[in-house]
């Protein structure tokens, strides 16, 4: 990775890998993440978070989707927050049926959605306009014994005060 001096440790690289992905070079940051796949050291879930993270907020969902993909292929299984990561990104891309989709697939992969991963299928059903599907799904998250966010909150009430539906009301 480095022509010369300390080899650095994966957590040296996880904090390089977050710091480009946040500034949004990414180009650069795929190619310390192959480096790194490349050299010695053990990836975890927590290195292809940081990227998958960083791709879908800069819209490259479908690469993304590719290393979410990758994950199992390389003996890891994503967690909640990998789950968390793919469902934003899908909803932010206007996906939110494919993010439905990967939420209903966590139990199948033995990774159980927490109030964390509903809060963010409930956001993006409300910022994409599936106001039945998001009550539906709070229902579902309160049943469940889980509480909503302040965020998620916050946008219940916004639509509740935008709506002229009286049953929300």
């Amino acid at each position: 990775m480095l022509a010369s001096g300390p080899v650095p440790n994966l957590v040296t690289c996880l904090i390089l890998l977050d710091g480009l992905c946040t500034r949004g070079k990414l180009e650069v940051a795929l190619k310390l993440f192959r480096a790194m796949q490349n050299s010695r050291l053990k990836l975890n879930v927590a290195s292809y978070n940081i990227l998958i993270d960083g791709l879908c907020k800069a819209g490259n969902i479908e690469v993304g989707k590719e290393l979410f993909h990758k994950l199992s292929v390389n003996g890891l299984k994503p967690n909640v927050y990998t789950y968390a990561i793919m469902i934003n990104g899908f909803c932010r891309d206007g996906l939110p049926d494919e993010a439905y989709q990967l939420f209903r697939s966590m139990e199948d992969n033995d990774c159980l959605p927490d109030s964390f991963c509903y809060n963010v299928m409930i956001q993006g059903f409300l910022r994409n306009g599936y106001t039945l599907k998001a009550t539906q799904l709070l229902s579902e998250m309160v049943g469940k014994g889980f509480s909503a966010n302040l965020c998620t909150a916050t946008l219940i009430l916004d639509l509740i005060l935008r709506s002229n539906n009286s049953i929300l009301v």
